[in-house]
């Protein structure tokens, strides 16, 4: 009882210390929630249907991989039902729409989505103007043609005219950002669809009082097909949706352990530094007799309180973080725009109980030494504090120091993406390594720096250099949130322009073609013989690109990796069009039923040349291809190689992406001004296809990016609490230094050269921990250990921090200097 009354009474006298511990929960708790928001959408969230949405039921294809006790992988083109299903359907009692969609450009290059006209009456659109298409040339329109308007519309840039006999509408408004809508006559439609017996999904219409999907589960029961009803609809017809889900589970998964161990350490920080800075109390309950768990009791309580309110109020705002992330993402293309997130009170209460347990661990260690401490050593500790380090701590320390190190130079002993990311994940054993051994860092480097500064006349210099040096432990809890703040932010930021980098400089190097042509919709490949006999054209090199999917390691599917990107060539012109840098094996053996692996790729899928490996390709169809080479640039190509054919017959349109021209010496000129005769198409020069690759890697790795810009954020927040209080604990010290005669321009100097020491430590430390990892990336991915640093992005890191840290240890310097000396010392 008598702990309780005291409970209440602490929390009152020591409000400082407990505010700095409120923000740290409540600060973690916003970011935990909008973090489980995301989640929790990558698993209930989606996209709400627009063709089908007068559809009772979606029959489809498993449009993703499902694997085992993991997220399934959604496959990257369209995975078809077959016409033996559709007959199947055709015997129930509902009306039964197969629907197909073929990409279509207008003359100004704006992308529209085609379908035959007896899909319409799935939304339903109904016809506000005009007929129905009856003839090949003719188009129903919904964006707004007039009336008997020719118009021009490209299915793989070959162009053909159409009259517009007809407009339509329907009631659910499409979004903006998907491609509009145009009905073609059926016939037109099958005519351009390049996948014969096989339709994208069929849409189930029923009569009142009849259950479509229960009716089409039964008829097609071991089928595999599936059956889709209410906003699941939309993820059939957008497949995106299906990717984006799987996208934010995999991003937020990932990114909120990184979260939660950063704001485990800066809540447990926080706590340690505000438990030490009560020691004199606890030492004073100690001595009058409080036992070990009376003390442990009292501050457990004193935790809860704060802990509890901070995490409650924290977790509503974290609904408006989420919202906000979403929007970026969009923005960034992880997720569609139309895209909903799923709200819910689950990421709030999971937050409330992760924080407040958090907190509430963190104060049972923070509280050991304190609580057993003998008497009259807590007495002793009261004013000078622990006089070294415990042997568990240096010894931990050092544990995650040796592991750290070891993770940057995995890159020497293995390729790819598992050295990059083992080298990443080694900034975080740095960073707790740092975090255990700070007082020793700190104090040596005092050592190092602070002879100058006693030997100085300036009282305020010696002054500095003492306290830095005996109070080690007290200066590292203020150097080491702004190194972990300049090392998080230096080891995610060039990272990723370090692989951006070196991505760029592959797919210039590697593609030796003198031309790459597109178009907005795709190339038909029937009109590669047209592009190749151009005058001066001496090969043209068709390129698809697409994803594969390993199959999954492990017992009945347990495991999957992630996709891999393809591309599909043609071998016989590859070596006038691209330069892989082919380590091993022949590219020219690349035919028929064999792939080409990147040494990375090869690790990844334990492949070797003339072995099988087991894939599907985007369309969920399990290949078993022959290694038949092995080439060096696959961040700038991707992993895998195969036939054109192999890929483009398993993609959705069936169309060419790119065409990669080789001219004759002399004539690229020349037949550049050809092309631009063909209708739709666009030839570009390898300066400009490297840019076009280079900015959308580059709004990849935004979001990885944003994720971090969040993190540092807190990390701000974490710096300038950490900071204040640190600095505000000190008061009976400024007003002990004011009673022996120091002014107070001098106790304010004493604490700007502390400033510059720790700014200065923490600028050093945080370099030095985000190097190695950097150096172990650019290995990883470019075979020289020089990373791609900015240099306007690190001084930008270092000024903001400096910045903060200078900030933070001013202001309560000169608020604690305000008052009394004498009441300074009586309020300790």
């Amino acid at each position: 009882m008598m702990m309780k009354a005291h409970t209440f009474a602490h929390l009152k006298a020591h409000r400082s210390g407990f505010v700095a511990v409120f923000v740290s929960v409540f600060c973690a708790a916003l970011l935990t929630c909008g973090l489980g928001v995301l989640l929790e959408s990558g698993v209930r969230g989606g996209v709400s249907p627009h063709l089908y949405a007068g559809a009772d039921a979606v029959v489809s294809a498993p449009q993703a991989l499902e694997v085992k006790e993991d997220a399934d992988q959604p496959f990257a083109e369209r995975v078809l039902l077959d016409g033996d299903t559709v007959r199947k359907l055709d015997a129930l009692d509902v009306t039964v729409v197969p629907d197909i969609s073929v990409p279509v450009s207008t003359a100004e290059g704006v992308v529209l989505d085609a379908h035959p006209w007896n899909t319409a009456q799935l939304a339903p659109y109904s016809l506000t103007e005009g007929r129905a298409p009856q003839s090949r040339d003719e188009v129903v329109s919904t964006t707004g043609a007039a009336l008997g308007e020719r118009i021009t519309l490209a299915h793989g840039a070959i162009a053909d005219e159409y009259t517009v006999v007809g407009t339509a509408d329907s009631a659910s408004v499409p979004s903006p950002d998907r491609p509009a809508l145009v009905f073609l006559d059926d016939a037109e439609a099958e005519r351009l669809w390049p996948h014969q017996n096989a339709v994208t999904a069929v849409g189930l219409i029923a009569p009142e009082g009849v259950d479509a999907a229960a009716l089409a589960r039964d008829a097609l029961a071991g089928t595999g097909a599936e059956v889709s009803t209410g906003t699941a609809r939309g993820g059939i017809e957008f497949l995106d949706a299906g990717a984006a889900r799987t996208q934010l589970i995999v991003l937020c998964a990932s990114f909120a352990g990184l979260a939660l161990m950063v704001s485990m350490f800066v809540v447990s920080s926080t706590l340690s530094l505000s438990i030490n800075a009560r020691r004199r109390e606890f030492a004073l309950l100690r001595a009058i007799g409080a036992t070990t768990r009376q003390v442990h009791v009292m501050i457990g309580r004193e935790v809860l309180l704060v802990a509890a309110a901070a995490a409650a109020l924290g977790a509503v705002p974290g609904y408006l973080l989420a919202r906000f992330l979403g929007a970026q993402f969009a923005d960034a293309g992880v997720m569609p725009t139309d895209f909903a997130l799923a709200y819910s009170p689950l990421p709030a209460i999971a937050a409330f109980l992760i924080c407040v347990l958090t907190a509430r661990a963190a104060a049972a260690i923070a509280a050991r030494r304190p609580a057993k401490l003998d008497p009259v050593e807590a007495l002793r500790e009261s004013e000078s504090g622990p006089a070294k380090l415990s042997r568990g701590r240096i010894v931990t320390g050092l544990i995650f120091g040796a592991a750290g190190l070891s993770a940057c130079i995995l890159p020497a002993f293995l390729p790819g993406s598992v050295a990059a990311a083992g080298a990443g994940s080694s900034a975080l054993l740095l960073i707790f390594s740092v975090a255990l051994l700070g007082p020793l860092l700190v104090r040596g480097i005092i050592k190092v720096i602070g002879g100058p500064l006693r030997r100085s006349g300036s009282a305020s210099k010696v002054l500095a250099a003492a306290n830095a040096e005996s109070n080690s432990r007290r200066l590292s809890s203020a150097v080491v949130p702004l190194a972990l703040a300049i090392a998080l932010g230096s080891v995610q930021f060039f990272s990723q322009s370090t692989v951006a980098a070196e991505a760029t400089n592959q797919s210039i190097k590697g593609v030796t073609a003198d031309l790459i042509v597109g178009a907005p919709a795709g190339i038909a490949p029937s009109l590669l013989d047209s592009i190749a006999s151009v005058p001066g054209v001496s090969a043209a090199n068709p390129v698809v690109r697409s994803q594969v999917l390993p199959v999954p390691s492990g017992e009945e599917g347990g495991s999957a990796d992630s996709a891999i990107a393809a591309q599909g060539i043609d071998a016989a012109s590859a070596d006038a069009t691209l330069d892989l840098a082919v380590t091993e094996g022949d590219l020219s053996a690349l035919t028929g039923d064999t792939v080409a692996v990147s040494e990375d790729g090869a690790f990844t899928l334990g492949a070797e040349v003339g072995q099988r490996v087991d894939l599907y390709l985007g369309d969920g169809t399990l290949v078993h291809p022959m290694v038949v080479a092995k080439y060096g640039r696959g961040l700038g190509f991707g992993d895998v190689t195969m036939p054109i054919q192999t890929l483009r017959q398993h993609s959705t349109d069936a169309l060419i992406d790119t065409v990669l021209v080789a001219a004759e010496p002399g004539r690229s000129a020349e037949v550049q001004q050809s092309l631009r005769s063909f209708p739709s198409i666009a030839a570009m020069n390898q300066d400009q296809f490297g840019a076009a690759g280079e900015d959308q890697r580059r709004m990849q790795s935004w979001v990885s990016i944003l994720a971090v810009l969040v993190l540092l954020g807190y990390l701000a927040v974490a710096v300038v609490n950490t900071l204040v209080a640190a600095t505000a604990e000190r008061s009976r010290e400024f007003a002990l230094l004011q009673l022996v005669g120091s002014r107070t321009r001098q106790v304010r100097a004493m604490m700007r050269i502390e400033s510059l020491m720790v700014v200065g430590i923490a600028v050093v430390v945080g370099s030095l921990i985000a190097l190695p990892p950097l150096m172990g990336i650019a290995v990883a991915v470019s075979g020289q250990p020089i990373p791609a640093i900015s240099p306007a992005i690190y001084g930008s890191i270092v000024a903001v921090t400096a910045v903060l840290g200078f900030v933070s240890i001013a202001i309560p310097t000169r608020a604690a200097l305000r008052k009394n000396p004498m009441d300074g010392v009586r309020n300790h």
